[in-house]
Formats: structure tokens, C-alpha cells, sequence
């Protein structure tokens, strides 16, 4: 993504994206899909700055020397750890220039663990899917996306779900001994709904500030799955299996950088074709 002022800084460099010069801060980044992120924008040449709970890098972050890699304790329900997080990051980095919106609960299907019926599913596990679901992407573009637009420059992917605009199929689940049955928490969709209507509202409130806002949404991500599920998920989905999670990465990075430049408040599904049926 490059400043549009100036032309264009940044382009494709052979088969992949070049983001030398740019700043991405990375919510959740040590979550499930967080390190998928980071590790590629780091790879495309961009500097990173990643939230979340801890600092406990994974193996697969271990790797990038810290003048590129800045890992802060920022929790995204709390406005203020934001504002601490930003002003750390221009610190080291510079002023952000790609904000990926990547923390969040969900709640994959297992045999085991806390299950309700649906009238029965506690006010506290709703409020705290929403409060970082769709709250915490709020706050963080509240912070780092008000910053992009003073300086008049920046790409904000929001990471949402398939799930934002489908149902869960309760025949995914039919196979797992539960009682009551595994059910996906509704919040999750609704969080996830929240998630797109905010990137719309963004894309339009900034678009003339220079700042793109979109919603990079996931289908299915294989990622430790019981057999049967994978199976079934499958067998829903016109490719046949769930995504990898290097699938997610040219999506992503088409999103950051210069190459979506005319794009701004749409919601891209990587979900193998699940939604066209």
C-alpha cells in the first residue's frame, strides 16, 4: 500500500508483494491465525508490531529479529492498552500503515468442554464473543485507524467469518458425543456481522483520507479438527476440504498492499466456494 500522493511506492516483486517501508500492527498475533499474518507480512519485507495477551512467541516468530518484529501485552478490550500499544509502535516503527484486526474468541467444534442448549447459553459467554469479536475491532480502529487517517494513508483488514453471513449447519456436528449437543455460540455470527457492517462504515468515513477498510473472511481452516468434521465439511464445500493456512496469505496480502488500492468496504470470502450453495 503505498502513498497515493506520491504514485505508488510499493508493487509485486516477482510472484509475491513487496510492503518494504510499511508498519502492520496485528491483533491476536500469537492466536490460531495471528503468526500466519505476522510471518507474512514480515516475509513481504513489512515491519510488524503485534497484541495480544502475552509475548510468548511461537517457533514460527521466533525467527525475525526484534527491529522488525515488536511483540506488546495490548488486550483489545481495553481502550487505553491500545493507545499505549500505538504510541510504542510509532516509537519503534513509524506511524501504522496496515492495521489486521485478527483477535477474537470462537469456539471450534469439540466432543468436550462447555455446551448449552440454546436458550440455556450463559449472558457472559455472549458478551465476552462480542466484546472482542466486534468491541475490540472497533476500539483498535478507534486507535490505529484514526491515526491512519490524520496522516492521510493506511489499509485495515478486519478479519471476519464465513459465518458472518451463513448459519452454522448443525449437521457438522450430528457425529460428536455431547449432551446437550455441540452448539456454535450465535454471538460468533453476530460478532462476525458486526465485523463487515464496521468495515462498511469505515471504508465510507475515511475512503477520501486515504484509508481502505475491508473484511478478509475465512471459511473453514483445517487446524486439528476431528477426521469426521473435515470429512463433512468436505463434502459441503465445492473444493472438497477445509483451507490451509498458507491459502489465507495471498488474500491477505493482496488486501495490505498496493495491489487492492482501488478497494474499500467489501468483504472477501476465502471459503473454497462453501457460500455458493
Amino acid at each position: 500500500m503505498a502513498d497515493q500522493s506520491a504514485g505508488g511506492t510499493t508493487a509485486p516483486s516477482g510472484p509475491g508483494i513487496d510492503l518494504t517501508g510499511e508498519t502492520a500492527v496485528v491483533t491476536g498475533a500469537l492466536g490460531k491465525l495471528g503468526p500466519i499474518w505476522a510471518g507474512a507480512l514480515l516475509d513481504a519485507g513489512a515491519r510488524v508490531v503485534g497484541l495480544d495477551l502475552s509475548t510468548d512467541a511461537p517457533p514460527s516468530l521466533k525467527e525475525y529479529e526484534p527491529d522488525r518484529l515488536l511483540l506488546l501485552e495490548s488486550d483489545v478490550t481495553v481502550r487505553d492498552e491500545l493507545a499505549k500499544a500505538l504510541a510504542e509502535c510509532v516509537d519503534a516503527f513509524g506511524p501504522p500503515t496496515v492495521l489486521i484486526n485478527n483477535a477474537g474468541i470462537d469456539r471450534p467444534p469439540t466432543a468436550d468442554g462447555d455446551s448449552w442448549r440454546f436458550g440455556d447459553i450463559p449472558d457472559e459467554v455472549s458478551t465476552a464473543i462480542v466484546d472482542v469479536n466486534t468491541l475490540g475491532v472497533l476500539r483498535a480502529c478507534q486507535v490505529f485507524g484514526s491515526e491512519m487517517a490524520r496522516r492521510g494513508r493506511g489499509s485495515i483488514i478486519n478479519i471476519g467469518s464465513l459465518y458472518a453471513g451463513m448459519a452454522p449447519d448443525p449437521r457438522l456436528y450430528e457425529h460428536l458425543a455431547q449432551d446437550p449437543p455441540f452448539l456454535k455460540p450465535p454471538a460468533y455470527g453476530m460478532s462476525k456481522a458486526g465485523v463487515c457492517a464496521l468495515s462498511r462504515y469505515l471504508a465510507a468515513l475515511w475512503g477520501r483520507q486515504g484509508v481502505r477498510v475491508n473484511t478478509l473472511s475465512p471459511g473453514g481452516v483445517s487446524g486439528g479438527q476431528d477426521r469426521r468434521f473435515r470429512e463433512l465439511f468436505g463434502a459441503r464445500t465445492p473444493m472438497g476440504r477445509m483451507a490451509r493456512t498458507d491459502e489465507l496469505v495471498g488474500p491477505m496480502l493482496f488486501l495490505a498492499s498496493d495491489l487492492s488500492g482501488y478497494v474499500t468496504g467489501t468483504e472477501l470470502l476465502v471459503d473454497g466456494g462453501y457460500s455458493c450453495w
